[in-house]
């Protein structure tokens, strides 16, 4: 234990257990999730690669999808070694400060991935809705004012979590039943009061993910309405296929937070190795998915401007 000048008394280490429940399968449950980090990695990479030397893709939208896959590297990169580190090596062993740094960035990371969602949300609003400002009210220096914005946003809500697990003294267990450091369940080993860290936890989630749902699910209301009022039935089917990425994205990231809350709060007889499953799905599935449904649209765009080039010569 390691003790600082006002007595508050942190574990000099946090031993994670992974999956509690399924030792005896940690080998194999850790190649789907190698496979998953390595599609990851590869995949957004490959994306901010193709938007960098390809003029075509240099839009606002991709600019968010840089963004977006810049998020994806740092969440996956986050969780996943240490992960395997638990899964294939049984170390499971992480420093307090460690895993307070980790901490700090999943939960960033996770809500910028949210906000940036939103942000493209509204990039696609302003596209179909006001399709002949779409470049002049997305400039670059806007598009970088978004980006600061969205950073600031989710700074300012998640860094507190940090110092409300700092200010506790720990002389409890330093076991973690999780295969990351998440808040709550190193704030449940603490010896004192967690209230304080229970309710701001759940205004974040609130304030964050319910407030960027609805504003997203906002947004297509008016993109609805402004395809439903197109004459041609090929405009409607053209003007809403270039959602159909962004809505990809949505549905990856928010359908595993929705299902684990939900069993979470109401599901009280489902085994936890079950819980913390889905937890590492949600963190893993985006940045998984994300540069498989934008890479088809990148894929699709290069081929129309590649047929487009070749009537014109």
């Amino acid at each position: 234990m390691a003790t600082d000048n006002s007595s508050i008394i942190h574990p000099t280490v946090f031993i994670l257990l992974g999956i509690p429940g399924l030792e005896a399968h940690y080998i194999w449950i850790g190649f789907p999730f190698c496979f998953m980090y390595i599609i990851a990695v590869m995949g957004n990479c490959t994306l901010l690669f193709f938007i960098k030397i390809e003029p075509t893709l240099h839009q606002p939208m991709y600019f968010f999808l840089c963004m977006l896959s810049f998020v994806d590297l740092t969440l996956s990169t986050t969780t996943m070694p240490k992960m395997l580190a638990i899964l294939w090596f049984n170390y499971g062993e992480i420093y307090f400060e460690a895993c307070i740094t980790q901490m700090f960035f999943i939960h960033t990371t996770a809500a910028l991935e949210s906000t940036i969602l939103l942000v493209m949300s509204f990039d696609r609003y302003v596209a179909i809705c006001h399709p002949l400002r779409y470049t002049a009210i997305l400039t670059n220096p806007v598009i970088c004012k978004i980006g600061l914005v969205a950073l600031i946003r989710c700074l300012i809500s998640t860094t507190p979590l940090n110092y409300l697990l700092l200010r506790l003294s720990f002389c409890k267990s330093n076991i973690i039943a999780h295969s990351y450091c998440e808040h709550m369940s190193v704030a449940k080993l603490a010896c004192a009061d967690i209230t304080l860290n229970n309710l701001y936890g759940m205004v974040v989630a609130l304030l964050v993910v319910l407030f960027d749902v609805i504003l997203i699910l906002l947004s297509y209301l008016l993109i609805l309405r402004a395809v439903f009022r197109l004459s041609s039935r090929d405009a409607r089917v053209k003007a809403f296929s270039t959602c159909g990425s962004h809505i990809c994205a949505i549905l990856a990231f928010y359908v595993p937070v929705i299902l684990s809350t939900v069993l979470y709060r109401f599901g009280k007889n489902i085994p936890t190795p079950i819980h913390i499953l889905l937890v590492n799905v949600y963190l893993m599935a985006p940045p998984m998915v994300n540069p498989i449904v934008y890479g088809v649209q990148m894929k699709q765009i290069r081929e129309r401007v590649t047929k487009q080039f070749q009537r014109l010569v």
